[in-house]
């Protein structure tokens, strides 16, 4: 469910009371551990930890208008959400996040960047803490635009070989009919 709200403020006052607070403490969790150079506000409807465009002009490059997204927390209909698109983008950082959760014993419910969860004490905090401290501002522009750099040319090289598969034989490579 997309908020409507304006700012965080608003955001956690229209959650309900056990909700709140579930949301208060892993954002706790996040503001502890986040490079200072990130900001936080509203981003697609829920809380967002963000690369401003002060720091980074080009902004997300699905939405240039929208700052770099680095983390998003939301209340959904059936869950809470945590969405790290740092874990989802650098396979290194998943695999370290996903067997440091492992050891844990919590169960991990997990999409690709979302993690879905109750209450707080689903998540190894700690774990969300560490990943998110371990992506610092500078880092986490730089993944994103090596990641830009290599779609662009994952996207060249496949229009080039359409092109060059859907292009017309030389004429006088055709065959003549009888």
């Amino acid at each position: 469910m997309q908020s409507k709200a304006t700012t965080v403020d608003l955001y956690l006052a229209e959650l309900p009371a056990d909700r709140r607070a579930s949301i208060q403490a892993v954002r706790q969790v996040i503001l502890s551990n986040l490079d200072p150079g990130y900001e936080e506000g509203m981003q697609y409807g829920m809380i967002g930890y963000y690369v401003p465009h002060s720091l980074y002009p080009s902004g997300y490059h699905c939405d240039p208008k929208q700052p770099l997204p680095f983390v998003c927390l939301a209340s959904q209909k059936n869950y809470l959400s945590l969405y790290m698109m740092s874990v989802y983008g650098d396979s290194d950082l998943a695999k370290w996040f996903q067997a440091t959760w492992k050891k844990t014993g919590k169960k991990l419910d997990m999409g690709k960047s979302c993690i879905r969860f109750k209450r707080p004490e689903d998540l190894a905090l700690d774990v969300i803490g560490e990943a998110i401290h371990r992506q610092p501002v500078a880092k986490h522009i730089d993944f994103h635009e090596k990641a830009i750099a290599t779609k662009e040319t994952t996207k060249r090289s496949v229009e080039k070989a359409v092109r060059k598969a859907t292009k017309k034989p030389a004429a006088s490579n055709r065959k003549k009919l009888p």
